[in-house]
């Protein structure tokens, strides 16, 4: 039996993954989880096979996660299951510790064959997103620099920035500035936009 860890935020996600992987008969769910910590702490406490899981989740996100799992428990795989095959998500997954990396518009036949050949120690992973990461390359950002862009995107002023990061605002303006530049952007809207769609926020 493989032994499997859902971690999505989305209930309804979660579910239909639940009940597609249950009719598989060597395929077992024995935790779900919403957010990043509950994840962990549920993988800690079931010690699955593979984890399954999404990007986007409230408080840690699935890319930190993955790494703090392959830490923590190094038997368990991890396929990172997003609606978002982006480049930079990938290139991230895959450092993190990622063994597979799938979109949620796959085949539910893709994604059972997905989870038994990372299990068998394989890694899985779409030849044109590789290739696609490959093209793009690794992001230009800071680590400071995605802060600011990602609180930037929500809108607000400069102000309001420097006060959701406790930075100044003279600091928060050469962040910005910085990433815009390095995005090729024309604006701090469109530098957002950017980072996010090749993944690098």
């Amino acid at each position: 039996m493989i032994r499997i860890l859902l971690a999505d935020d989305q209930a309804l996600v979660r579910g239909a993954l639940a009940a597609m992987l249950a009719l598989e008969p060597d395929l077992e769910v024995t935790a779900q989880a919403a957010t990043g910590q509950e994840a962990l702490e549920a993988a800690l406490r079931t010690r699955p096979d593979v984890a399954l899981i999404d990007v986007q989740m409230p408080g840690m996100d699935g890319l930190t996660l993955t790494e703090r799992l392959r830490r923590a428990l190094p038997s368990c795989r991890v396929v990172i299951c997003t609606t978002f095959g982006r480049p930079g998500y990938f290139t991230r997954a895959m450092r993190a510790g990622a063994s597979g990396f799938v979109v949620k518009d796959s085949s539910p036949e893709h994604l059972v064959d997905t989870v038994r050949r990372v299990h068998a120690g394989l890694r899985v992973v779409d030849p044109a997103l590789a290739a696609e990461s490959l093209t793009s390359g690794a992001s230009p950002l800071t680590a400071r620099e995605r802060d600011v862009l990602r609180v930037a995107r929500r809108g607000g002023t400069v102000s309001e920035i420097a006060r959701a990061l406790s930075l100044s605002n003279g600091t928060v303006r050469n962040h910005l500035s910085a990433a815009i530049g390095k995005v090729g952007a024309a604006t701090r809207t469109e530098a957002a936009l950017i980072a996010e769609e090749r993944g690098w926020l």
